[in-house]
């Protein structure tokens, strides 16, 4: 999973016991002060966000959704990354990040929405309780250019740098290796490096674009393409959700208090398909897929608290709270109507605009000219 030229955080080896890499030492005192209730809940998080997205998997397969991205496998580095952030940071997703969504507040059934076509965006990303998440993003890469324009105009209003930890703002972008090749994203970090704008770009390296492999997008691990433009970055175990938190945690600090954008990848890996239009046995063997599985991060996890003392009764109760979870966003999806056709129209200007309003009556007309006709 590393070379000597790229070193791997890691707190907690694939058993679940914790055996920091050197890498890993400057963080442990941060590790180590993490209370149990959140090394719980880092847990919680990612056994409810995996029965959530089999669910979700379940649903398009049975027709209800039109196309469902499946994030088995990388909820260390989601739950991780995403606790790790303050209220007042701003997330910009690609489109797998559910762990990270939810624990920002936006409800699964949103993102269900938009997978099942009834929803134009998903959520609205200034509502408050959405925790400042902006929306998924299908055209790969896009999103990681927001993202530096956002953080710039941040350091442009002096909301970040001012020594005010509990109001300065960061951002953070997850992106994939396949993303992690495009224009968008190179011109991304250039702009983010010389304007010094708080940003953290997060590459989940899950080791397959689609039916790309990773080894064939970079001859050299894809950390250094960050580290190429300056911005100094960290090769973490994307398994490890401690190791996560952790990186993700001194990343944004750093970047929020006026140090620049930061770069982290996160070595994952895929278990399920890319999308549920995609068949993975296609272009990559069974022995890979359960090596990688050996390194379950949800297991990696559970082993660690255990050792640590936790009961039965916990691992229980956080198995029904997954469960009662899934069922609810089945039960919900199910019952979801059509949208009226008219929001299409409502928010593609911020303020209203003469064309829209004439598009808009114009459907209206259309429509209605089809009343009373019996073919």
């Amino acid at each position: 999973m590393s070379t000597p030229e790229t070193p791997l955080v890691r707190v907690l080896d694939e058993t679940g016991k914790v055996a920091p890499t050197a890498e890993a030492e400057q963080y442990l005192p941060l590790v180590e002060a993490i209370p149990d209730a959140e090394l719980e809940q880092f847990y919680r998080d990612m056994v409810s966000i995996r029965a959530i997205d089999t669910q979700a998997t379940n649903l398009q397969r049975q027709g209800q959704l039109a196309l469902w991205p499946p994030s088995r496998g990388q909820e260390a580095a989601q739950v991780g990354s995403g606790r790790a952030a303050r209220a007042q940071d701003t997330i910009f997703p690609s489109y797998r990040e559910h762990a990270v969504t939810r624990i920002r507040g936006v409800d699964p059934l949103d993102i269900i929405k938009l997978m099942r076509g009834v929803s134009h965006g998903g959520w609205d990303p200034t509502d408050p309780k959405n925790g400042n998440t902006r929306l998924y993003t299908l055209v790969l890469g896009s999103q990681v250019l927001h993202a530096a324009g956002y953080a710039m105009g941040v350091a442009f209003d002096g909301r970040s740098g001012t020594g005010d930890p509990e109001r300065d703002e960061a951002v953070i972008v997850y992106y994939g290796d396949g993303a992690s090749s495009q224009g968008d994203v190179h011109e991304a970090m250039v702009f983010a490096a010389s304007y010094q704008a708080p940003t953290v770009f997060f590459l989940q390296n899950n080791h397959w674009a689609i039916s790309v492999p990773v080894t064939t997008q970079s001859r050299v691990p894809l950390v250094q393409r960050s580290a190429g433009y300056g911005i100094p970055s960290v090769r973490v175990d994307g398994n490890d959700v401690l190791a996560s938190y952790a990186v993700s945690r001194v990343a944004l600090d750093e970047a929020r208090a006026g140090g620049g954008p930061r770069a982290i990848e996160a070595v994952t890996y895929r278990l399920g398909a890319h999308t549920t239009s995609d068949d993975p046995t296609k272009y990559r063997g069974n022995d890979e897929e359960l090596m990688w599985e050996g390194r379950d991060p949800i297991v990696r996890m559970r082993a660690f608290l255990e050792n640590r003392g936790a009961s039965a009764r916990f691992f229980d109760e956080v198995d029904t709270e997954a469960a009662d979870a899934a069922e609810d966003l089945r039960a919900r999806t199910v019952t979801l109507g059509m949208p009226d056709p008219d929001e299409m129209f409502d928010h593609v200007y911020s303020d209203p605009h003469p064309l829209i309003d004439q598009q808009k009556a114009w459907r209206a007309q259309y429509e209605a000219s089809f009343e009373g006709d019996a073919r």
